[in-house]
């Protein structure tokens, strides 16, 4: 992994879920069983409540032109919403 965004998403039956975007370094490509092992390590690391729900691999992040990731972009489109302003979104 060279980066990852994870953000909150609403669940009916928990109310928020963990969704994470990775990026990954040069050579490596994303798969289920990937996700799967990233999964088992947060929940092996930090418990099974941070466990994520979801691990989406991208090729990048959005990020303002400073270099923060801007999460709230990730959020509109994994509920596939409009995104808003993004006019600061690095090139």
């Amino acid at each position: 992994m060279a980066e990852a965004a994870a953000i909150g998403l609403p669940d009916d039956l928990r109310g928020n879920t963990i969704h994470v975007t990775v990026i990954l370094k040069e050579g490596f490509t994303g798969g289920d069983k990937l996700a799967e092992e990233l999964q088992n390590h947060v929940e092996h690391e930090i418990g099974p409540i941070a466990r994520p729900a979801h691990v989406v691999f991208a090729d990048s992040l959005p990020k303002t032109r400073s270099g923060k990731i801007m999460r709230r972009v990730i959020k509109a489109r994994a509920q596939g919403l409009d995104a808003g302003d993004i006019t600061t979104l690095e090139e």
